[in-house]
């Protein structure tokens, strides 16, 4: 059997190959040769060398700004997001009566998409707003806070099953074993709980982490970068450059290349740090 599945690999994946090179592959060299180039369209690109990148770091394109306030939004959401979920996720593995309709409800708002929960949560934030005579888009503090809101709201239900399933598969005897040496509760959770969820806790920040910096549709819809592009987040940033601006789609496109570098960069990071504290079953 083993030396079939051998001899008709290369049959069975080169679909797949040929799908994931012409959808990903070949669009991603090609994205980065043109963030070299001056374009309109890919068939009248002019090469320009760093240009672009010179232009993308440039005070008046808003890069950095943006960047400041994606890794501000980042590392508040992936504290909050995670503490909460797996607060919730103990709080559920406790056989408590009705967990499985507490589950549902909690992972629901990650069924809905982006726009529909920022313009919801636009009109929602607005509502308590009025009364105080002001908007979401009149103060960035108010901006920064209604996204970290519903990025809570709309993720904390999806990690806290993740969380759940790392828990459930903690061993009891472990749990006892605890118990009988006189440890407390708390002493539990960080000694032997925490540890044995690290697998769940690395996937949670990976998923928590790369959708916070990529964050777009939440941000257009939510506040649109205003006041002033303070609330501006990177993608909707590159967005802006590339789709709003003619002549500037090499700079939007030398945005995404740096964009993509850093998102990477992070994640790999982040992923060695949490994979180095995880523990063997």
């Amino acid at each position: 059997m083993e030396k079939t599945l051998k001899k008709y690999f290369l049959i069975f994946t080169l679909p797949t190959v040929i799908a994931f090179a012409f959808a990903f592959l070949i669009p991603f060299v090609q994205g980065v040769y043109l963030s070299f180039c001056k374009f309109t369209t890919v068939s009248n690109a002019t090469w320009v060398g760093l240009k672009n990148y010179q232009d993308a770091f440039s005070g008046g394109q808003g890069f950095m700004s943006a960047l400041g306030f994606t890794a501000s939004f980042t590392v508040v959401s992936v504290i909050t997001i995670n503490l909460l979920a797996f607060t919730i996720a103990l709080l559920l593995t406790r056989k408590i009566k009705g967990t499985n309709v507490f589950r549902t409800v909690f992972f629901m708002p990650n069924l809905i998409g982006g726009i529909v929960l920022g313009y919801t949560w636009q009109q929602m934030i607005n509502a308590v707003l009025y009364k105080y005579e002001t908007t979401i888009v009149a103060n960035a503090k108010f901006g920064f806070w209604g996204l970290v809101l519903l990025m809570n709201w709309q993720m904390v239900g999806y990690m806290m099953i993740i969380y759940i399933a790392g828990l459930q598969n903690v061993p009891t005897e472990l749990i006892e074993a605890a118990k009988i040496d006189g440890a407390t509760p708390w002493q539990t959770l960080i000694k032997v709980k925490v540890p044995m969820v690290m697998s769940s806790i690395t996937i949670c920040m990976f998923l928590t982490l790369s959708n916070s910096f990529k964050l777009f549709d939440q941000n257009k819809a939510l506040t649109d970068g205003a006041p002033m592009k303070k609330t501006q987040m990177l993608a909707l940033n590159i967005y802006e450059t590339f789709y709003g601006r003619t002549g500037y789609e090499g700079v939007g496109q030398a945005k995404a290349v740096v964009f993509f570098i850093i998102v990477v960069a992070i994640a790999l990071v982040q992923l060695s740090f949490t994979r180095s504290k995880e523990v063997e079953q």
